[in-house]
């Protein structure tokens, strides 16, 4: 794949230190980005213009880690944006990460300025050998149903290579398919430095109070930093996949019309967006969609999205 730095990003000016081009190479196992349709991309939609906050807000983020990095779009925004120079990535497969590994070197202006620790496996355990701290670890992990805590280990990791472990996952969580992000949090403790916090991107197709509580459960003061929209990816399987979740007792979730969204979110900025995030959830109400009503109005040709929670998470003192 070949994406402008610039307009995936969404730079002002050329990019610094990454390549003004950026050649993107793909495994079978990698989720591919939506450079066709900007409005359904994490990364360049919702992760960048996070980044973009943080720095304005606070700074650099010299050490950055992504859980489930993909192709590695994730941490060359990072680079870019937060000049991070300490990077850490880690995904389910060896393939998609040697390949976002060579993605990250290949798209550097000077690849020697950055440090690289890639590892496939659970979580951020592939790192642990290496000890690494970060300033702030990013996840956008996809939200699944665990029926139980010893299928969680199988669920996460589709290679099966690990055995299994018996993590509790509060109901809550369960219930609203956080359990990933819930368990990320918790492993991402012993990955921080003092100060460091995380930033996790989640499909907001369910009350923000969850999201809250989630940071709260796992011994972290939570915020919504961003509160934002994106069309439905893949929207009839990901539709019809929450119309089954919800019948077997899961949820409820809701979606939107992408128009509706549109005409919502168009007076938010992203600065004031997380402070507004329960108002225009309230805004918001009388236009959810089940999922069966969202799969008929994408049938009716219809655009379908959801709204997109970016949760900061500071770990509090033990």
């Amino acid at each position: 794949m070949d994406i402008s730095a610039a307009q995936y990003l969404q730079l002002a000016a050329p990019p610094e230190h990454l390549r003004a081009r950026l050649a993107i190479e793909v495994t079978e196992h990698s989720f591919l980005p939506s450079v066709d349709e900007i409005l359904g991309d994490w990364v360049a939609t919702i992760a960048a213009p996070a980044f973009k906050l943080i720095r304005q807000k606070e700074g650099e983020k010299p050490a950055f880690c992504s859980i489930g990095s993909g192709v590695g779009l994730d941490a060359l925004a990072a680079i870019e944006i937060l000049n991070a120079r300490e990077i850490g990535i880690t995904d389910v497969h060896d393939d998609v990460v040697a390949v976002a590994a060579a993605n990250i070197r290949a798209n550097l202006r000077d690849a020697d300025r950055v440090t690289l620790h890639a590892g496939s496996g659970d979580l951020l355990q592939p790192l642990a050998a290496v000890q690494p701290r970060y300033d702030l670890i990013y996840e956008n992990l996809p939200n699944i149903p665990i029926d139980a805590a010893a299928d969680l280990a199988q669920a996460r990791l589709s290679s099966g290579h690990m055995p299994p472990r018996a993590e509790y996952i509060p109901e809550l969580l369960r219930r609203n398919l956080l359990a990933l992000h819930y368990v990320a949090l918790l492993q991402a403790r012993n990955f921080l430095r003092p100060g460091g916090s995380t930033l996790s991107l989640i499909g907001g197709r369910i009350p923000l109070a969850v999201f809250q509580e989630m940071g709260k459960l796992a011994g972290y003061r939570a915020e919504i930093f961003t509160y934002g929209w994106k069309i439905q990816t893949d929207p009839d399987e990901i539709i019809s996949g929450h119309i089954v979740q919800q019948r077997n007792g899961l949820g409820p979730y809701h979606f939107y019309r992408a128009k509706r969204l549109a005409e919502v979110f168009a007076d938010v900025t992203l600065a004031d967006s997380g402070q507004r995030a329960l108002e225009i959830e309230r805004r918001l109400v009388p236009d959810q969609l089940t999922p069966e009503q969202a799969l008929l109005a994408r049938q009716r040709g219809e655009t379908i999205g959801h709204t997109v929670v970016a949760l900061r998470a500071f770990p509090l003192c033990e």
